[in-house]
C-alpha cells in the first residue's frame, strides 16, 4: 500500500506559527496530555524550525516566528472543567469563562503563552 502520510496522522492538522515553541508545547503537554512527535532545532540551535505533538487523535504542527500570528484551537475532551483548571495551572489566560454554548457544547477558551488560544469543550448535549 502506497503511503502519502506518517502512520497514524490525520489529512489535515493545524499549523501555529508561534514565538516559543517550547512554550506550547509544554502547555499542551501540561493541558491536554500531548505527546510530543518531532521537533526539528533550526541549524546552529536557534529555536524550533518546526515541532510536532499529538493530542488524542489529532496532531497539532508548529513553527517559531519573531512574532506570533493569532490563532484558535479546539479541542474536545473528556472533562472540561478538569482542562481549564490545568490550562489555568500552567499559566494560561481567561478568554471566555467556561459556559453551555447553546450548540450543545460546554466550552471556554484559555489563551497560552504565545497567544494561541485553546477553546476548550465537552460535548454534553450529544443528541441534538
Amino acid at each position: 500500500i502506497m503511503t502519502w502520510k506518517p502512520d497514524t496522522y490525520s489529512s489535515v492538522s493545524p499549523y501555529l506559527l508561534v514565538r516559543d515553541a517550547e512554550a506550547t508545547l509544554g502547555f499542551i503537554e501540561a493541558v491536554f496530555g500531548a505527546t510530543r512527535l518531532r521537533v526539528h532545532h533550526r541549524e546552529g540551535g536557534s529555536g524550533v524550525g518546526h515541532a510536532e505533538a499529538r493530542i488524542d487523535d489529532s496532531v497539532i504542527m508548529m513553527g517559531e516566528v519573531p512574532q506570533a500570528v493569532e490563532a484558535h484551537v479546539h479541542v474536545y475532551v473528556p472533562d472540561a472543567e478538569a482542562a481549564f483548571a490545568r490550562g489555568l495551572a500552567a499559566g494560561g489566560t481567561v478568554v471566555q469563562e467556561l459556559r453551555r454554548s447553546g450548540d450543545g457544547d460546554y466550552r471556554g477558551g484559555i489563551a497560552d503563552a504565545n497567544g494561541i488560544v485553546w477553546w476548550i469543550s465537552t460535548q454534553d448535549d450529544v443528541g441534538g
